[in-house]
Parts: structure tokens; sequence; C-alpha cells
């Protein structure tokens, strides 16, 4: 099996080569296939580069649909072949790392314009070859005016043997002559041509300069014109045509006839119209895809003042349930019957409905009077999946999550409009689904924003845009400073400092909390080294780190290695190090998750349960949990901010601090604000504090002065 190709060069030659090798079995040319190769690779360049492109510009698919013309792939085939290509292998070999929604939306619209652009080109050659035939009749009339018994014979073969539709009618519009091939085209005999009037041949689709044209024409103000035009054939089908009309002239100048010229391209019309449908619909539901369903968005955001929009984007719920659990044949079926309810929803003029794409749906609505339509639309949309549906004898229940955008028209684009459709249901989503929701600018601002952070966060570790800072712990009985919590900030560059509540949760998403959580673990180690360095210890005692772990961190395999190769590169005593963790993600832990904190707790190091007395309390948990120190929430001190404090919460925290004083442990408190609250504590026999009473967090050497203070005074 051969390698892949290397680089972008590579990827788009060999793009080029499964180009050539379909089309040019159905390609009238005298090169070879790798000479085809060659002509086809510029055009495969330009389709990439297009692709690509900041700004899109379809026009590079038109003018590589006139380039096939060109070299000679007129055959239908040559166009259906080439689109194949393009749609299988365009952005396989030439997307490069771009979102692959996106490219594919662009590929769709690459594909119309080249075919778009092969029908244009076919169209001009086919014009070209009826002018060289218009002269040639030009001429033979005038030959005929001047050795009619000569050239009658050579006039005829011309006349007859011609394979497109020949008439010659005079300046009143009747029909005097026409040829073999311009009556198969109607199915009608000579006779049932000859003397009928021109203008009997009016079609509702004719081009509003048509018959404009054509008056034109016989009053002798120009010479020719040629266009598209339907015809009614006597069975009631329709005959359209590329359409060339000559003005004859006499010897002297004056004219005489009118010559029509006909090309039958009712073929080729279907075909671009099969093309036009293929590109812009879904393969599986029948439904708008979409390249077709952004047309419609954005010429509905470009309908002007006073138009309005709504937009539902609907994300089934549980879907991958059904594929992993029935297989992708049963989620086949459940989306076509899901596209069936949402098209009976979408019958209001100016409403229409998408599939974007594996189990996501839009529904479109117009007009001016959006606000209330929309809503409507979103509850018809529950309410038909409502009922189950049958799948290989499975009543499946369906639901789904809506996103609603509502507006006027002309204030965004429809990238923006869909991007805020997306953050809604996602928003609908996250609420439990089953459910839709408007759209909010301040929630869609959060979400993008979220977005940024979570894009920034894997370069952000290695630029060096994290800092700690150290909230000290104090001790209640002598008021003496016994260490610090290592609290860690994110110094972004257009948001400035980040607190941990804006970007934990994303590192814990993305995975990112294992590194960041042993970077930081790492350098609030060598930070208690250096206060330990630069006091000795003497009067001060061990200056002890608090450290969080997160739920992730708990279940890494490395955690005790690493942390045990940092205490030994920084030669700091396990007893220094306390590891804070939630009591949330120790609820209902077994021993596999206990076992690294055992393991830790029998080195020496602290664990710390955090945030206890949240609602989760276990106590009779606590004899099997290697803690030694008890953190309790920030909630109780609050309940002492107020003048008497609560006694239901005194005693709570009294019962705490009993029962973890009996098991061995130490107690903490969190959000000590006032003098009064940790007088409170300290009666209630709590051991350490921290809190803006005592210092807010900040640099390590604000914390070496505190405790410096703490030793002398």
């Amino acid at each position: 099996m051969s390698a892949e190709p290397d680089g972008p060069e590579d990827r788009l030659r060999r793009f080029a080569t499964i180009w050539s090798r379909a089309v040019f079995p159905v390609t009238s040319t005298s090169a070879t296939r790798p000479e085809f190769e060659e002509l086809l690779l510029p055009l495969a360049r330009l389709l990439s580069e297009a692709l690509r492109a900041r700004s899109f510009d379809p026009d590079a698919g038109r003018t590589a649909g006139a380039a096939l013309v060109e070299a000679h792939c007129t055959d239908p085939e040559a166009l259906s072949r080439t689109l194949d290509c393009v749609d299988a292998y365009l952005v396989l070999y030439c997307g490069g790392d771009g979102d692959r929604e996106d490219l594919r939306a662009r590929s769709g619209r690459l594909q119309h314009a080249m075919a778009a652009g092969f029908a244009q080109a076919l169209r001009e050659r086919t014009l070209a070859e009826q002018e060289a035939i218009a002269q040639a009749a030009l001429e033979a009339q005038g030959v005929v005016a001047q050795a009619l018994h000569a050239t009658e014979a050579r006039f005829r073969a011309v006349f007859e043997g011609a394979a497109i539709g020949i008439g010659i009618a005079d300046l009143e519009g009747n029909v005097l002559q026409v040829n073999g091939a311009l009556r198969r085209m109607f199915g009608l005999s000579e006779q049932g041509l000859r003397g009928r009037k021109v203008k009997e041949w009016v079609h509702p689709d004719d081009a509003p300069q048509t018959w404009r044209l054509y008056d034109e024409l016989v009053s002798g103000e120009r010479e020719h014109y040629h266009l598209e035009k339907a015809f009614y054939r006597p069975d009631g089908t329709v005959l359209w045509t590329n359409l060339t009309v000559s003005l004859l002239r006499d010897a002297d100048g004056d004219p005489q006839y009118q010559l029509a010229l006909m090309e039958d391209t009712t073929e080729r019309r279907l075909l671009n119209l099969r093309l036009r449908y293929e590109a812009t619909h879904d393969a599986l539901t029948g439904l708008p895809n979409r390249t077709f369903f952004f047309e419609r968005l954005e010429k509905a955001l470009g309908a002007g003042e006073g138009r309005r929009f709504g937009l539902c984007y609907l994300d089934l719920d549980g879907f991958k349930t059904v594929n992993d659990s029935l297989g992708h044949a049963a989620g086949d079926r459940l989306l076509v019957e899901v596209a069936d309810r949402l098209q009976a929803c979408a019958t209001a003029s100016g409403e229409m409905v998408a599939r974007l794409g594996g189990d996501e749906f839009v529904a479109l609505t117009t007009g001016p009077d959006t606000e209330r339509t929309v809503d409507e639309l979103a509850a018809r949309i529950m309410n038909a999946l409502l009922a189950p549906i049958s799948v290989d004898g499975r009543e499946l229940t369906v639901r789904g999550s809506i996103g609603i955008v509502e507006g006027p028209a002309g204030e965004r684009s429809a990238a923006e409009v869909l991007r805020s459709a997306d953050i809604t249901m996602y928003r609908a989503k996250s609420a439990g689904g089953n459910r839709f929701e408007l759209a909010d600018p301040e929630a869609d601002a959060r979400a993008i924003t979220r977005h940024g952070l979570t894009t920034a966060l894997p370069t952000a570790l290695d630029r060096g845009e994290f800092f700690i800072e150290y909230q000290p712990l104090v001790h209640l009985g002598d008021g003496s400073v016994r260490g610090a919590e290592a609290l860690v900030r994110w110094l972004h560059p257009q948001h400035g400092v980040l607190s941990p509540d804006r970007f934990i949760p994303l590192a814990e998403h993305t995975g990112l909390i294992v590194p960041l959580g042993r970077w930081v673990l790492e350098q609030s180690v060598r930070q208690a080294r250096e206060w330990r360095d630069r006091h000795g210890g003497e009067a001060l005692g061990p200056l002890r780190i608090n450290v969080n772990l997160s739920p992730c961190q708990l279940t890494h395999p490395g955690l005790v290695q690493d942390t045990v190769e940092i205490l030994e590169r920084t030669g700091v005593e396990p007893d220094a190090l306390c590891l804070e963790v939630t009591e949330s993600a120790l609820i209902g832990a077994d021993d596999d998750l206990l076992k690294p904190l055992r393991r830790l707790a029998e080195m020496g190091v602290d664990i710390a349960l955090d945030d206890f007395g949240t609602g989760y309390s276990n106590l009779a948990n606590l004899r099997r949990l290697p803690v030694s120190v008890l953190k309790l929430d920030r909630s109780f001190t609050q309940s002492m901010q107020q003048f008497p404090a609560d006694p239901v919460d005194l005693k709570i925290v009294e019962g705490i601090v009993s029962l973890a004083h009996s098991l061995d442990l130490a107690v903490t408190v969190e959000g000590v604000e006032t003098g009064a609250q940790a007088e409170q504590l300290r009666l209630l026999g709590c051991d350490t504090a921290q809190g803006w009473y005592y210092a807010r967090p900040g640099p390590p050497d604000r914390l070496h002065e505190l405790a410096l203070v703490d030793a002398t005074g």
C-alpha cells in the first residue's frame, strides 16, 4: 500500500490524478491521460485556493467549469464525474485544518458554480457554432438571389442536413420553411408548422425582453438576437431551446426575412436542474441542505427595512444512543421520519426546513411578525416530536432541544445568526433538553468568551500566562501564620486577570487540568522551599502549602509519582504539603480512587476535605477517607455575620468540630471577614482560618512579611 501524500502540493497532485482518471475516458482529446492530468492540475489548484480562502468566492468554480469545456470535456458525463470527484475528494485532499462543516458548504457552492460555468461555456460555444451556420445560411441566401438554380441543391443540403432546427419566416411572422430537425423538435409535420404565426409561441417563462427584441429585429433596428426560450409541444411538454434569430436583407439592404436557429437544450437544462438539486438538497432526507439554507438565510437577512426573520435550530436529544444501540441504518430511518414531520410543520409562506447535517435541523420563517410566528413554529416542532417513531419494530421516543433567534433583517450576518442559534440550542440542551430557549446576547457573549478561553488554554501555559497568589492560613489560637493556600490565576492578554472559576472548569473539560495542576503543584512546593530558606523555620516553624486537586487529577495515574518527584526535586518534606480535595469529588469514591490519596497520606502529605458541609456530607464516611483536615464551607462563616449568630448553625459547627477532633482531624474555616467571626470560630474550637479579615490572596512576599510580623509582634 502506498503512503498518503505528505505535503499540500502532494495532496493537490493526488486530487488532480483522481479527477483525471475519472473524466479522461469520456473526454474527446488527443492528449494522453498524464498530459490531461497536467491540464487539470491548475484547475485543482484554483478550487483548492477558493476552498480555503479567507473570503470565499464561488466564481473560481465557474472558471473551472468553463475551462473544462475549453479542454473539450463537453460530454455531460464529464461534468457529472467532475462534480462527484469534487464532492468526494476536494475537502479531503485540499481542506487543510479548516472547519469541516464550513468546507463542505463551500465545496457544495463550488460544485454549483462549476455546473453553471460549464453550462455557460457550452452555451457560448454552441452560439458561436450557430453564428457560423447563420452566416453560412446568409451567404447561401445571397447566392440564391444571384444564381438560384446553381445553388438550390447546395442550400437544401445545408438546410435539411443541419443538426439544429432552422426556420424561415417573413417579417409579418408567417412561418415559410422549416427543416427536419425543427420538425422533430416540435413533433409536427411541415404542414403543421408552416403558416403558423411566430407570436403564437408565447410561453409563461419567456424572458421580459423576448418580444421586445423580436419587434426590434423585424423593424430592422437590430440584425440578430439570441436567448433561451421555452416552447410548448402539441403534447403539452416543454421544449427548451437556445434560440438565435437573424434578419435577412435583400440585395438592396431592405429587411426581407427572419431566420431562426434552435438548439434543443431540454436535456441539458434537466441535467443542470438535477445538479442544482443534488448540490442544494440532503441526499438522505430530501430537505434543503446547508448550502441552500445559507442562500435563503442570506436573502432573508438582506430583505431590507421592516423585514424580520426567525430561526429555530433543532438538535435531537440522545440520537447518538440510537445509532450506538440500533445501528446507523436505524438512525437514518429515524432522521427521515423526523424530517418528514418537520417538513409538515413549515408549510406557511416564508417558512422552510433544512438539514444541516447529522441530527441537526433548522427551520426559518420570514415576514413582518416573526416574533410571534417563530414561537408558534417552535411549538409545532416540539409537538410533532411527541408521537413515538417506529423503527425496526421498536417505538422510539424522540425529543429535541431548540435554540431560537429572532430579529430584524440587516443587522447580523448569516454566520452570526447561526452561531447564536447554535449556542442557544446548547443552552436548552444543558437545561435538560426537550425544550426551546430564546437567544440572549449576553449568554451568547459568555459562550463565545468561554470558547475563546478554551481555545487559548493549551498555549497559555507554554506562554507563561498563569501565576499563583497565596492566601494565608492563620492559627485561631495564637494568630500565627501557619501556611497558605495556592490559588492559580490567568493573566489573559485580552481579558486581564481571570479567577479559577473562569477557567478551571474549561481546563477540566479539555484535560489541560492535569499539566496545569502539575505546574501549580511544582510552583507552590518551590515557593514553600523558598519560604523555608528565607526564615529557616526557626521562630516561625515550617509554612505549609495547600494545593487544590481537581477530580480529573485524582483519577490520573501519574498523581502519586508526580507528587513524589516534585517533593524530592525541591527538597521539601511531605508534611509541608496539604492537598485539598472537594467533598463532592469523594462522594461514593471506591477503593481504586482512594488508593492514591492513601499512598500520599502514608508518605506524610496532609489531605484536606474541602467545602465540607455543602449538602453532601456523610459523617460516617469520614472513617474510610484518608483525610487529616476538614475545611468547612464558607456558608458557615457567612451565617455568623449577623449578630447574634444563628444558634442552630453554631450547634452544627460545634458538632462538626467535636466530631473532627474525636477523629484526630484538624478543622479549617474559609471566608472569615470580621474579627467577630474569627473570635466565634475560635470559641467553637476551630483550628485555622483564612479569609479577607487576615489577608486577600496576594504575592508570596506578602505572606512572608505577615509571618514575620506574627513572629516578632
